[in-house]
């Protein structure tokens, strides 16, 4: 499954005197950072994204500098006893804490900060672009590249992970995929074709690396070259054998560089450990070997290698990691499935939100439907069809994963940009070609205007329930504070400060702040892996204030921080009306409990007064 078409080629090539493709991107991208920084800095009054991931990055990246060893991934102030271990790549933490540290030669700590984080996510615009700009190119032409382009800026300017402050991994991991998918629909002949194809290889073990979230559309996209080499035979032999060996060294080399030797033997299922080194490198392995054993044999025993191949990784996964081969998250304590993870938007499912906010469908799936549709009648028509084909099975795989979890929709309206940008260019053709053609210039108005997610964003301004709220957050392009979000703020945080330094008990998205304002503990912060600290948080708030005391001296909390108008909290509170956070909510507060200060900001702080016998 690979570009295979002659007419695709032919259209990727430039005319004579048209500015190069890299230079047409660049100035797309700049003009869009330029756009998003003008937009979103006079504004803002934080240099760090609204995202608790991109809170939680700066932690990690602090306890990095401040000499925390490389392989130790442990966030030692969050949740029980020796803290959680985070499951983040520390190849998102090298660049950002170099960055940090050289600006800091200059300037104090904070502005370091501010410059690095501003500055990072806006600098990812221009990769992006250029991924966006050969993927489109290469799949229609020249004018798919700039409509590419076009489709490209609205997305990544109503993106938040494209905005000031965003250092969250998604962005990175979006880069690879729109890279692997321009590298892999180039031609499949030409010097340049097995360089792209080792290109693509060393990408998707990055990918692995970095993170979980990509696995399976990174599967897909081996699955694509392997099923190509397959079918093709000799000519895609040597360009197999590039991915393979381009795949097996990456993931080798990052599970290496991030994984201590005390971690070689553990499986985990959210980041790079044995089980997807292991399968990564034999699959990339067994790809070389059979495209330089195989290549010049028949279809029937290419086919038979590849079945060979597939049962061989299939095998393997059930015995080294059959725990990942499910939802990770299905077992989830139910009381976090309940006051957390129902909460969590990114992680809803296609009928919940149906169910909740059925305006934001159309933002969420419908690109990537369009996409898919694009590449099934291209499939069938013959029409550059090996290209369609690849983009097709990646763009699927991220739909079915949005279906399940929309935090995949991302993915899916940003790389149906590319089929999406030729199909658009081909209608604008035939427009010019019948200029007194109504139905024409309709088709070309309609279809390019459902091609951008916040176009349906808007229109489902118009249905009632919470839509208005989800379209003012998907534009990111104001970042003023809420009531809600103000009880996270250093103003609001700042008394905390000055407590000595202990454990604070609070609700799941409190915890990233404290950690970054304060030297203090937390027990709860939205992490699947510190679900001792999250439960033990929620048994606090829906525990009678009696039986709240208990579980609040037993986990050591000295700082208790209630936020009336968090989300969380008030689920809490209405579930259980006799629990603490109700008790708190009505003003009732419990003689164990003393009120510090809070300055005037919504956020209530109390201390947990040291019991009769002296015991905290």
């Amino acid at each position: 499954m690979t570009s295979d078409d002659n007419d695709g080629r032919q259209a990727a090539r430039p005319r004579r005197g048209a500015w190069p493709t890299a230079l047409v991107a660049t100035l797309y991208a700049l003009a869009v950072a330029i756009a998003s920084a003008v937009n979103r800095l006079p504004s803002a009054t934080d240099y760090v994204g609204s995202d608790n991931d991109d809170i939680m990055r700066l932690v990690q990246v602090r306890d990095l500098l401040a000499g925390q060893d490389w392989f130790d991934l442990h966030q030692y102030r969050l949740g029980l006893g020796d803290g959680t271990l985070m499951h983040w790549s520390r190849l998102i933490d090298l660049p950002i804490a170099n960055l940090i540290a050289f600006f800091r030669l200059f300037t104090g700590q904070a502005t370091a900060e501010a410059i690095v984080l501003t500055g990072w996510p806006l600098l990812l615009i221009f990769p992006l672009f250029a991924g966006i700009a050969l993927a489109a190119g290469r799949i229609g032409g020249r004018p798919a590249l700039h409509i590419g382009l076009i489709l490209a800026a609205v997305t990544a300017f109503s993106l938040n992970r494209f905005q000031p402050g965003s250092i969250d991994h998604t962005n990175v991991q979006l880069v690879l995929m729109v890279w692997i998918i321009a590298l892999l629909i180039g031609p499949a002949d030409g010097a340049g074709v097995r360089r792209d194809r080792l290109a693509a290889g060393m990408l998707s073990g990055l990918a692995i690396a970095i993170g979980a979230e990509t696995t399976p559309m990174v599967a897909v996209a081996c699955g694509c070259v392997a099923i190509g080499w397959a079918l093709r035979g000799k000519p895609d032999g040597a360009p197999a054998m590039a991915f393979g060996l381009g795949l097996a060294a990456t993931v080798g080399l990052c599970f290496f560089a991030t994984v201590p030797p005390s971690g070689y033997g553990t499986v985990t299922c959210d980041a790079i450990s044995y089980g997807f080194y292991a399968l990564a490198t034999f699959g990339g392995g067994l790809l070389f070997l059979a495209a330089a054993f195989a290549s010049g044999r028949s279809l029937s025993v290419r086919l038979a290698a590849l079945a060979g191949i597939g049962a061989v990784l299939g095998v393997s996964a059930l015995l080294i990691a059959p725990g990942c081969l499910g939802n990770p998250l299905a077992d989830l304590d139910p009381l976090l499935q309940t006051f957390w993870l129902a909460g969590v938007m990114e992680a809803q499912s296609f009928l919940a939100v149906l169910s909740s906010d059925p305006g934001m469908i159309g933002f969420y799936y419908a690109a990537g439907v369009l996409g898919v549709a694009v590449c099934v009648l291209r499939v069938a028509r013959g029409d550059r069809r090996g290209a369609h084909a690849v983009v097709l099975a990646v763009l699927a795989c991220c739909l079915l994963i949005a279906f399940v979890q929309i935090r995949a929709s991302t993915f899916a309206n940003m790389i149906a940009i590319v089929p999406l940008a030729g199909a658009i260019a081909d209608l604008r053709q035939r427009m010019h070609a019948r200029p007194k053609e109504n139905k024409a210039s309709l088709a070309f108005a309609v279809f390019a205007l459902a091609s951008v997610p916040p176009a349906w964003a808007l229109v489902g301004v118009s249905i009632p329930g919470a839509t208005q709220a989800r379209v003012g957050a998907t534009w990111s392009s104001t970042a003023e504070e809420t009531v809600a979000t103000s009880c996270f703020s250093a103003a609001a945080i700042a008394p905390l400060s000055a407590e000595p330094a202990g454990v604070v008990a609070g609700t799941s998205d409190f915890g990233a702040p404290v950690l970054r304002y304060t030297g203090h503990r937390v027990l709860s912060a939205p992490y699947h892996r510190n679900q001792g600290g999250m439960l033990t948080e929620l048994h606090i708030g829906l525990s009678n204030p009696r039986q709240a005391e208990a579980f609040l001296r037993g986990a050591g909390v000295t700082l208790v921080a209630f936020c009336p108008t968090d989300t969380q909290m008030q689920l809490i509170a209405r579930s259980e009306p006799e629990g603490l956070y109700a008790e708190l909510n009505a003003g009732r507060v419990p003689s164990y409990l003393e009120a510090i200060p809070n300055g005037g900001t919504p956020l209530r702080l109390y201390r947990v007064r040291p019991s009769k016998d002296g015991v905290r």
